[in-house]
């Protein structure tokens, strides 16, 4: 087919479709999967469209229904989307569905119980073999095995932590496990537990499919580590602590596997801590360049930018932007990094902002959808 007509065909499709699809059509775009609490009004998991030339979004759909789909996951090399919720009239459950084209709708392939309650977070590993969860209420670690059309196989194991810091009462008195991610190498798995301030590090035994007990790394007492994520040169580690609104700097060392802390920088000024209300840190996103580091401020509701020294991989605070949402619970950078966009659970919305690429810094686009209740956001490669 000509090009020309080509881009007939496209132009005329956008035409009816209409409104806001046919701004998203008129420059290169990008799929978002937008994951949700179990409050109303949400329905499941949703899906829209962001504008790479504008950072104009799309009107979320409703693309499958579970109930509480808080994170999702893509698989690394199949059109599989993984999340954490409760099917209808059923349990807590890693739930896995094939991602249709050309519309993008969700079909479920099926779904295996957690067996320890819901679940905060999930991952998988970069072989698209193991999947891995974390119960913040359950206080444990599941792990599971995917098939290689990427349906799940099955459990094969339920790593139960123990303790508690109690530094913080009523959120360290027992282990609440909030994040689960791989190493660069996929040799070992990492586990911020917010009750028991420490990173707990595995050895993956990918032959059985199961986590070795390998060590943990200590983080400041009552500090509440929620999510980490690695520097692209993996070299550095970075642990966003959510009960002091702080980021911990860790060396990793492959040969040894250990993380070894270094300095810890607040997210927002001490001053902003000293109020009554409600604050606590969300999540932690890297530049794909490696040269900035992104945290989001509940209550505070803003985003935290920083720069990474590239030599140490050291922080410095170079701005705290407005999140224009309420309790910016989750938030995600564009594979391009020009882009970064921002769920708000309680405002209900979706909004983007552009990332200026030798700076770090914010802007906001002034583009901003309604969303039910979003609590993560996942482009699609």
């Amino acid at each position: 087919m000509p090009d020309r007509l080509i881009l007939t065909v496209i132009t005329f499709a956008c035409l009816i479709l209409g409104g806001d699809t046919l701004k998203v059509c008129s420059a290169e775009s990008i799929d978002i999967w937008i994951g949700t609490s179990n409050r109303p009004p949400s329905r499941g998991i949703y899906q829209a469209q962001m504008n790479l030339g504008t950072g104009k979004l799309s009107k979320p759909r409703l693309a499958a229904e579970l109930k509480g789909p808080g994170f999702l996951a893509l698989h690394p090399t199949l059109d599989n989307l993984y999340a954490i919720g409760t099917p209808i009239d059923g349990e807590p459950s890693v739930v896995a569905y094939n991602i249709g084209r050309p519309k993008n709708q969700l079909s479920l392939v099926n779904s295996v119980a957690i067996g320890d309650g819901g679940a905060a977070h999930l991952a998988i590993d970069q072989t698209g073999k193991l999947l891995l969860t974390a119960q913040y209420s359950g206080g444990s670690v599941g792990v599971f095995r995917l098939n290689e059309d990427g349906s799940i196989k099955d459990r094969t194991q339920l790593v139960k932590h123990k303790g508690g810091s109690g530094v913080v009462g009523n959120r360290q008195d027992a282990p609440h496990p909030h994040w689960v991610g791989f190493s660069p190498d996929n040799q070992y798995a990492f586990v911020p537990d917010l009750g028991l301030d420490q990173v707990v590090i595995y050895r993956i035994d990918h032959d059985e499919a199961k986590l070795l007990p390998h060590g943990d790394v200590e983080l400041p007492p009552g500090s509440g580590s929620r999510h980490m994520k690695f520097h692209p040169n993996g070299k550095w580690a970075y642990v966003l602590n959510e009960l002091s609104l702080t980021v911990t700097q860790l060396i990793w060392n492959p040969e040894a596997g250990t993380l070894s802390p270094m300095e810890t920088l607040p997210t927002v000024p001490k001053k902003a801590l000293e109020k009554e209300s409600f604050k606590s840190a969300s999540e932690i996103r890297i530049h794909p360049s490696g040269r900035f580091l992104y945290c989001g401020n509940r209550g505070h509701d803003t985003i935290t930018v920083c720069r990474i020294n590239q030599r140490s991989g050291s922080l410095s605070r170079v701005e705290i932007e407005n999140s224009r949402s309420a309790m910016p619970r989750n938030f995600n950078l564009t594979p391009d990094g020009k882009w970064l966009v921002v769920a708000g659970q309680d405002s209900h919305t979706v909004a983007s902002f552009s990332v200026d690429q030798n700076s770090g810094t914010l802007q906001y686009s002034q583009h901003i959808v309604q969303a039910p209740s979003p609590i993560c956001i996942l482009f699609q490669r």
